[in-house]
């Protein structure tokens, strides 16, 4: 997902002010309107949506962070800003710190797909980098917004044409924090649907037989449960993806822990798509 050409740098504050969670919601919905990008939706409807997406659950994620992202009715295109809070704002994050920077993402109420893909190449863009610490230190909207595409993921353009080729992708994983942050990735770069099987290693039934039973303290624990996905992949893009996996698991020719194939498709219909 590009995040480029969604970020509308009229709409960001590097002075952002609110003494409470509820006038931080105004304030950014004001902020929204002010980019000019908004289709007519007023801001008390923008408030709304943001208050409705909030009594959800907190979207104050922690480590001073929160990203408020709503589906608006009559929103025609997706709404993206940053703003800085100095001071900081009781925003209710579950770590209870304040909130000093706010990622705010309003969409179109018909565009969920595009919406989490948003959401996780925002998420992506801040783990692991230091794009936070940059963005406080902004002293204009035109800074904070450079700031944050230098971090951005790069566009992928569709290619025109004939239907696009699919391989079935295999990913089997032992260590389960690793799941998260595959599928996180899946989302950002458009792969909608997966399936995850519960599935176990070898030594889960090795340490049953009668045979290698003096083996069973020296099985490695952590080897007995896995996850194995199955997605479908663009055929053209697989080196490309196979790459992004490695990003999060390391080089899988020299980490224990996982293990990726990839297999041709002789027939692919439907979708696995979540909606």
């Amino acid at each position: 997902m590009d995040l480029s050409a969604l970020i509308n740098s009229s709409a960001c504050s590097v002075s952002f002010k609110a003494k409470n969670k509820r006038e931080a919601i105004d304030g950014l919905a004001a902020l929204a309107v002010r980019g000019g990008k908004t289709s007519g939706v007023s801001r008390k409807e923008l408030s709304l949506a943001l208050l409705e997406r909030e009594s959800q659950g907190s979207t104050g994620f922690g480590d001073e962070i929160a990203i408020p992202h709503a589906r608006v009715s009559g929103l025609e295109e997706f709404v993206i800003f940053i703003a800085h809070a100095p001071k900081g704002v009781d925003y209710d994050s579950l770590d209870r710190k304040k909130v000093k920077l706010f990622f705010v993402i309003l969409g179109p109420e018909d565009k969920p797909s595009e919406h989490i893909q948003i959401l996780a190449a925002l998420s992506r863009s801040l783990s692991g980098t230091t794009l936070k610490r940059e963005l406080m230190t902004a002293r204009t909207t035109e800074v904070m917004t450079e700031l944050f595409l230098r971090h951005a993921g790069e566009k992928h353009e569709d290619v025109p044409g004939s239907m696009e080729k699919m391989k079935l992708m295999i990913l089997i994983l032992y260590i389960e924090d690793l799941i998260y942050n595959i599928l996180e990735y899946f989302l950002e770069e458009g792969i909608e649907g997966a399936t995850i099987l519960d599935s176990s290693g070898m030594s889960k039934y090795v340490s049953n037989i009668p045979l290698f039973a003096t083996f069973i303290g020296f099985m490695n624990e952590q080897k007995i449960h896995s996850n194995t996905i199955l997605a479908t992949i663009p055929a053209d893009r697989e080196d490309e993806i196979i790459k992004g996996i490695e990003s999060i698991t390391g080089n899988l020719d020299r980490n224990d822990g996982a293990m990726l194939m990839t297999l041709d498709l002789g027939v692919c219909k439907g979708t696995m798509k979540m909606m």
